[in-house]
């Protein structure tokens, strides 16, 4: 079967919903274990009860991404690893002027420093046994510029970065790391966000924003949970040090 994830090992930050839940699905579809890290945990108990009654493997970690002592103690309790999926994250609207430092550091906390702390421990596993593959959700954007997104594109950025170098440091250690950049996808997180912020006209700003794609619509999450399944399998073996937009077009076509 191609794609076989069978014997292997993953762990999902940000399981419990969104892209990290469909990767977490797909993954145990396709025969890993899957160690499911979130900080929701009436969310990502739900995941991985669908996962097992499907006849799926998988187990959850309740952990705040950002806390390095509890993402060490995890994964040292988690023991092998052979893929690390760093989909944990969480946006904030506004410019450079309108957010607060506390807003701030919120989103640099959870978006850059815990896919820092996984990497910082779920690496010498890999070095130990002799590689693993890492996966990193980056976003759009990181490499365009998106109105109100000061906080969320500057961490979205690092993540980028942080691909790069670790794939460089890396490559001969048998690590594979590379990351996926989203434009819109259609999550829980839109839905409360358009509640939120336009209240009545919920159907009207889900038509604009999906337009803002040149393909006409979001992305689901199973589609980007795919491109991670393609990236962290056998038969991505070859790549490394890359990131792949997943974006309807976003970057090369909106003009």
């Amino acid at each position: 079967m191609m794609f076989s994830l069978n014997q292997q090992t993953a762990v999902i930050t940000g399981g419990g919903s969104g892209i990290g839940r469909s990767v977490a699905e797909v993954f145990a579809g396709q025969g890993a274990f899957v160690h499911l890290i979130d900080i929701n945990e009436e969310q990502v108990k739900q995941t991985v009860a669908g996962i097992q009654n499907a006849g799926g493997k998988a187990a959850y970690h309740i952990c705040d991404v950002s806390n390095q002592a509890q993402v060490q103690t995890i994964f040292r309790n988690i023991g092998q690893l052979d893929i690390l999926v760093n989909s944990a994250g969480i946006a904030h609207i506004g410019t450079a002027a309108t957010t607060s430092e506390t807003d701030f550091e919120k989103v640099f906390n959870v978006n850059v420093k815990g896919t820092y702390n996984c990497l910082h421990e779920a690496i010498p596993l890999f070095i130990k046994q002799g590689g693993g593959v890492i996966l990193n959700i980056a976003s759009i954007a990181a490499l365009v510029g998106i109105p109100d997104r000061f906080a969320y594109s500057m961490s979205k950025g690092a993540v980028y970065a942080m691909t790069l170098s670790v794939a460089k440091d890396y490559l001969n250690q048998g690590i594979r790391c590379n990351s996926i950049s989203p434009a819109r996808v259609h999550t829980p997180f839109v839905d409360g966000f358009l509640t939120k912020n336009y209240p009545g006209k919920e159907k009207e700003m889900f038509e604009k924003l999906s337009q803002s794609q040149p393909i006409g619509r979001m992305a689901n999450t199973t589609e980007v949970a795919s491109l991670a399944l393609y990236l962290c399998s056998k038969e991505a073996s070859f790549i490394s040090g890359n990131d792949y937009p997943i974006d309807g077009g976003f970057i090369k076509l909106n003009n």
